[in-house]
């Protein structure tokens, strides 16, 4: 009678009200032993009562855990991988006690990663694969399990799921999606890298992710694997990611997917830190085609989207010069400058328009920043609490005045840039450094009469005499150097 009797434990234990009887009476430790027995019906039977009664009480799945329950279900998996109703029950059961780390550990022990890559592989419809995605996303949380899936190829069923799914828009299957991008992105996270990751599988992940990037929009992992290494980054741009992204990124453009637009762009900041990366990037438009987002309203997606055209122009002169003569963008950076709801998107800022002029050769970008009234800022940069940005902004303005003193002579004066430098030279606390490229400037500035003149009633002479016995050997260079030519020795 045992199976009919588990049967009807199982159809009991169905309400909710019965379940503290079950338990009091002990009848999980009295079912336990049942999942040893080779009588599928059993099985089946003992393994719902189980389910049910334990389900949603955490003390009690500790203890199914302790007494070896995860080995019982891993063999019913593996034994009887075709019985389809025993086969869901024992899927419930691991996705029920899966987020616990005990159950983690006991399963790290097991073949169950074999197992679930099998089941994922004949699943045929959206409930199972479900139900199998979600033991999948806990197990992935532990790095054994997680090293074990990829092993099993985890990697190519997915793929092959997102390839059958391609250009459906069923809800049901962008459910599937979604729960296949995320599993990726949990397998991508964690003490493993991703070269790791590849040689383990022994699979091709850049062609795999951009394979996803095609079919779907949850592209949150691309700047997760961007960042690996600068070879995996060239690869991707050389299989053709970059329109694939700018065109999911415009998509969302309009539909106003913040979250998409962060990840999109989050990708192309990291594609574009390798050289190489940066020419082709340009060719193909880039810098052009995100500009669409300046109008966002949204921080996250303004502080991305400068980061990302900062990268671009990173040592290079044509993007700085493209950047550099566009009023729109221009306009947007200076009015970004002046925010003070978001610090993040206002350094970014600062730091995209002296990029643009540190990597720029052109005397119309110099005036282009100038009529925008973006100096004034670059000023106020010099004497930021970023050592970082003080030298960003002082290189900056180095390199323009040595372009076009003249047109920057005014909004020199206007925002007391040589008062700003003399402080900066005075204070015991600016590191060497910003003092080195603060003697710089000066330098630059004494091609100008009126800042010379500036210059020299501020008395910096007495400064910079005091500079010449500094700590550092390069400010004292430096400090001599620029005494010379303030007075007119070279």
């Amino acid at each position: 009678c045992a199976v009919k009797a588990a049967q009807v434990l199982s159809e009991i234990a169905k309400n909710e009200e019965m379940k503290k009887p079950c338990i009091e009476a002990d009848l999980v430790l009295t079912l336990i032993p049942l999942l040893e027995s080779t009588d599928q019906e059993m099985l089946l039977h003992a393994g719902r009562a189980i389910g049910r009664i334990c389900y949603d009480n955490r003390n009690l799945q500790e203890e199914l855990v302790k007494v070896g329950v995860i080995t019982s279900l891993v063999r019913i998996l593996t034994d009887y991988a075709e019985n389809e109703p025993l086969v869901h029950v024992d899927l419930l059961a691991l996705c029920n006690l899966a987020d616990l780390d005990t159950a983690k550990e006991a399963l790290s022990k097991t073949k169950v990663a074999e197992q679930l890559v099998k089941q994922l592989r004949r699943a045929e419809n959206h409930e199972r694969l479900e139900i199998v995605f979600e033991v999948l996303q806990a197990l992935a949380e532990n790095d054994a399990l997680k090293v074990q899936l990829v092993e099993a190829g985890v990697q190519e069923v997915l793929s092959e799921i997102l390839l059958r799914l391609q250009g459906s828009s069923q809800a049901e299957d962008t459910c599937i999606v979604k729960a296949a991008s995320d599993l990726i992105v949990s397998l991508l996270l964690g003490d493993h890298s991703l070269d790791e990751l590849i040689f383990l599988a022994s699979y091709e992940l850049p062609e795999f992710l951009i394979c996803m990037i095609s079919y779907c929009d949850y592209i949150s992992l691309t700047g997760l694997f961007f960042a690996s290494s600068d070879g995996n980054c060239v690869r991707m741009v050389q299989l053709g990611v970059i329109h694939q992204l700018l065109d999911l990124l415009e998509k969302h453009v309009e539909s106003g997917d913040v979250s998409v637009q962060h990840a999109a762009l989050s990708a192309l900041r990291n594609l574009a830190i390798p050289v190489v990366n940066k020419f082709q990037m340009l060719e193909e438009g880039v810098a052009e085609r995100i500009q669409a987002l300046l109008r966002s309203e949204m921080p996250p997606v303004q502080f991305k989207l400068l980061g990302t055209l900062r990268m671009l122009a990173d040592g290079q002169a044509d993007a700085a010069e493209i950047l550099g003569q566009d009023p729109m963008l221009l306009n947007r950076l200076v009015q970004w400058c002046n925010t003070n709801d978001h610090t993040g998107v206002c350094r970014e800022a600062n730091r995209l328009l002296a990029s643009i002029l540190r990597h720029n050769r052109s005397q119309e970008v110099v005036k282009a920043i100038q009529e925008a009234q973006g100096v004034r800022h670059l000023v106020s940069m010099t004497t930021s609490e970023h050592a970082a940005m003080q030298n960003e902004a002082l290189n900056a303005l180095a390199i323009a005045s040595a372009i076009d003193l003249e047109t920057l002579e005014g909004s020199f004066k206007e925002s007391q840039l040589v008062q700003s430098l003399h402080r900066l030279l005075q204070d015991d606390n600016t590191s060497p450094e910003v003092k080195y490229n603060s003697m710089g400037l000066l330098c630059r500035l004494l091609n100008s009469g009126d800042l010379r003149q500036e210059i020299e009633e501020d008395k910096i002479k007495e400064t910079l005499e005091q500079l010449r016995s500094h700590s550092n050997a390069n400010v004292v260079k430096e400090a001599v150097t620029t005494l010379q030519v303030l007075r007119g020795e070279t």
